[in-house]
């Protein structure tokens, strides 16, 4: 007897199963693999190359700087009759100058480092004396209207005068060389520090102010615990100015008054028809200028404040 076997549609029309032990099961189950992309290449330039391109900004243009102001100098030593030396001959003056910069033999002969630590000692007091002065006139000018109204025409009087103009009034007063070039110091650095202490003070937002006189705090508390944090960074850029000016008062001062200090050097020098001298000695100033402001830029980075972006 024929025994016939059915199968229902869905089974017919199932695929066959394949086992992932056989090796045809293995193949058919296996995933194709892509090719690798091609690598992408990045058009900005490398860490390494930004930091050499940041150095090189940095070095080439003073250098070149200063080549032009040396070729220039060169030019005009040699082409003209005027008793300027070359760089040369002040290269070589200079190695002798620093050579010993220390020396003394006496009062009126001593090394140009002596010369430059009796002008930056003169510089420190009449500064330090306008810095107790100016600042907390400042603060009062700016805190109180009835004060600023007092010396403002007084400050708007006096401020525009030449330093060297009190230089006789300070002789006339002190009877001597030294404390009349420390009181010219203190009345051309006095006024950097009111003008920009006041002003700091005058833009102190009002609600501030407001705020305190609801807390009722104490005129101490306002100073310190609102004035002061505001007006830091102005107060900062007055004695940056007032520094600068005062070490540009004190060579004019020194030369005519006298004694030891890098003016009296420079003039003392200029006696000796030794130009040379006068040219390093500019050098000197200008490099110590450079100093004493690269000093209170960083001193009022420590105090500025940048706003967080979120």
């Amino acid at each position: 007897m024929v025994s016939a076997v059915f199968h229902s549609p869905l089974e017919a029309s199932a695929p066959p199963v394949t086992s992932t032990h056989s090796p045809i099961g293995k193949a058919m189950s296996k995933p194709k693999t892509e090719a690798p992309a091609a690598p992408v290449v990045s058009a900005r330039p490398s860490a390494a190359s930004r930091d050499f391109r940041g150095v090189w900004m940095a070095v080439l243009p003073p250098v070149l700087g200063l080549a032009c102001l040396v070729l220039l100098w060169q030019l005009i030593a040699s082409t003209s009759n005027s008793g300027i030396p070359k760089p040369a001959e002040t290269w070589a003056q200079a190695l002798e100058v620093f050579s010993d910069p220390f020396y003394s033999e006496g009062p009126n002969d001593q090394g140009i480092g002596w010369n430059v630590l009796a002008s930056l000692q003169r510089v420190a007091i009449g500064f330090g004396l306008a810095a107790a002065v100016g600042i907390p006139a400042g603060f009062a000018i700016g805190r109180f209207e009835f004060l600023s109204r007092m010396f403002n025409p007084l400050i708007s009087l006096l401020r525009p005068v030449s330093p060297l103009a009190w230089l006789p009034i300070g002789l006339l007063v002190f009877k001597g060389a030294n404390p009349a070039a420390i009181w010219t110091i203190f009345i051309c650095s006095i006024w950097p520090m009111i003008i920009n202490t006041a002003v700091g003070v005058q833009r102190v937002p009002q609600d501030y102010m407001n705020v305190a006189r609801v807390l009722n705090l104490s005129e101490w508390k306002i100073f310190t615990k609102i004035l002061f944090p505001a007006v830091l960074p102005y107060l900062l850029t007055g004695v940056r100015l007032a520094v600068g000016t005062a070490w540009l008062v004190i060579v004019a001062a020194e030369m005519l008054t006298g004694g030891v200090g890098i003016g009296f050097w420079v003039w003392d020098e200029w006696n000796n028809l030794n130009v040379s001298s006068i040219i390093i000695a500019i050098f000197v100033i200008g490099i110590v200028g450079l100093l004493l402001e690269f000093a209170l830029i960083k001193i009022a980075t420590l105090f500025t404040f940048e706003e967080v972006k979120s």
